[in-house]
């Protein structure tokens, strides 16, 4: 798609998000708390991006108030290093390192939109903790 054409299908604040690198404020999103089953997709082109099987209420210092997962769909996603801000103080990760700890941003592998960012953290299953964006994501239940 053109950045024209996802003007026009996302809302001002996706767009914002996903083709701008934006954040939402934290506790707004709308899949925050949520507990249903599903595949978890990409607002901006419909890609396959989390299982529900792999969301958590997340209380890890600084990485509450955006949906948390665990793990991706296998290909789904693609990381970078986002310097845009520096470091940030964050977290249990944070406190041996002056606190603070590198941020790796998350984009759609398809369509190379911004989702959130993927940090270090013993509390998820996996080490990994995706914290994603609510706008950034569309929820097909089961």
């Amino acid at each position: 798609m053109t950045e024209d054409e996802f003007k026009k299908k996302l809302t001002p604040g996706q767009y914002k998000v996903l083709r701008e690198k934006g954040t939402e404020a934290p506790f707004t999103g709308e899949y925050v708390h949520t507990k249903d089953s599903g595949m978890y997709k990409c607002a901006a082109c419909g890609a396959e991006l989390f299982s529900s099987d792999t969301k958590y209420d997340s209380t890890t210092l600084g990485l509450t108030g955006w949906p948390s997962f665990d793990n991706a769909i296998p290909g789904s996603v693609q990381f970078k290093e986002d310097t845009s801000d520096g470091t940030r103080l964050l977290g249990p990760d944070a406190v041996g390192n002056g606190g603070q700890v590198r941020r790796t941003e998350v984009v759609c592998t398809k369509c190379g939109s911004h989702l959130g960012h993927v940090f270090d953290d013993t509390e998820a299953k996996t080490g990994r903790h995706y914290c994603i964006n609510s706008c950034a994501l569309d929820l097909e239940k089961k």
